[in-house]
């Protein structure tokens, strides 16, 4: 990226971003999915409604921080801030496989070592670490679909920003 194309990356607002519509769309379809398997936790569909709805929002915030932290970190391997407007593979597969990653230790952590939540019956594990099926899921469908919507709300660049 060459110095004036930085300088108009540094000088966008926020909202103009990918990374501001990253942590929108992740937070909204996370916010969604987190709702969607609640039967697949103890506990958590018998749950007071507003109770239910703090631990989701929660789950969210978490998922979101995991969103932005694999952003950057494909941002830093990328060298371009702007890298969720390629077309470039391996780096949405690395966006993708650092939000499994942190999926599968915070998941282990939770259910395995503090016990602050606990697989339903209805869970499906994933060895080795028995890891929920739906946590999985939710890492390997929602990144795809925050990319795509990110990209679309952006668009293409213009003329003056290609250099």
């Amino acid at each position: 990226m060459g110095n004036a194309a930085f300088r108009r990356v540094l000088t966008r607002p926020i909202t103009d971003q990918p990374v501001f519509d990253v942590a929108v769309f992740s937070f909204l379809l996370h916010f969604v999915w987190e709702f969607i398997q609640l039967p697949t936790y103890v506990g958590m569909a018998e749950m007071r409604h507003w109770e239910g709805t703090k631990l989701c929002l929660s789950a969210t915030f978490g998922d979101v921080g995991f969103a932005l932290l694999a952003y950057w970190i494909t941002a830093l391997a990328a060298r371009d801030r702007d890298w969720i407007l390629d077309q470039v593979g391996w780096q949405i597969a690395l966006f993708i496989a650092i939000g499994v990653g942190l999926t599968i230790g915070f998941e282990y952590y939770y259910t395995q070592i503090s016990g602050r939540w606990i697989y339903s019956d209805s869970m499906p594990l994933v060895p080795p670490f028995e890891t929920g099926l739906s946590p999985l899921l939710q890492w390997l469908v929602v990144p795809p679909i925050v990319i795509w919507f990110t990209r679309r709300q952006i668009g293409e660049p213009t003329k003056g920003d290609a250099e």
